[in-house]
């Protein structure tokens, strides 16, 4: 069973049509046991990143989402399910991350040209730093989408999997061991996205139900 993460904020409802339209039958929970107990947990992420540390802690989730990830298996990560990852965010000053990961979370600096706004928003490029298990079958520099005013800065850069250009190179995309987290949203991505998530999904040991 592949379980998202519902903590009261997010995306969950396309996260959740995404693997169904690939014929997977995943599970939004909120459950401390369901989540500990799934095959594959999925955190993902819409809000910020103060409220979202909150209500993780309100619902009882920040154990048992860190518990699940030193099992080893497999975790995703979307945008702001990244972000969670890390120590400490620009956007919340005072509230620490789940610390996974070690690094922070910084905004987008102002930029002079006028086509580069802030919230990133839109279609952009990967590059793909190495071949991973989840990246299975998507070439470098395929597009994707992102909303996001803020990107993690990883402290080793060894655990980048693929970056960005967006008037400055960030970190858009982490792999570690049985983790792998995204700054842009599969779910919204179309062919790849979904080729991602599929990739995920075979992973956990996910059988298609029929499309």
């Amino acid at each position: 069973m592949i379980a998202i993460v519902d903590y009261g904020m997010g995306n969950l409802r396309s996260v959740k049509k995404a693997f169904e339209s690939l014929g997977f039958l995943p599970t939004v929970t909120r459950n401390p046991e369901e989540t500990l107990n799934s095959d594959g947990l999925v955190l993902p992420g819409v809000g910020a990143f103060g409220d979202c540390m909150k209500n993780l802690e309100d619902f009882g989730l920040v154990d048992p989402i860190k518990s699940f990830i030193n099992t080893g298996k497999p975790f995703l990560g979307i945008c702001l399910g990244l972000q969670l990852l890390f120590e400490e965010s620009e956007e919340s000053p005072d509230v620490k991350g789940l610390r996974i990961l070690k690094g922070k979370v910084i905004r987008f600096p102002r930029f002079d040209e006028e086509r580069l706004k802030v919230p990133h928003m839109g279609w952009n490029q990967v590059e793909v730093e190495r071949t991973l298990s989840v990246l299975k079958g998507i070439p470098g520099g395929s597009w994707f989408y992102f909303v996001h005013s803020y990107f993690p800065e990883p402290e080793d850069s060894s655990v980048i999997a693929g970056k960005t250009q967006y008037g400055i190179e960030f970190t858009s995309a982490i792999e570690k061991d049985n983790v792998f987290a995204c700054q842009f949203h599969p779910e919204k991505s179309s062919t790849l996205g979904l080729r991602i998530l599929e990739n995920f999904a075979v992973m956990c040991g996910e059988k298609k139900r029929g499309v």
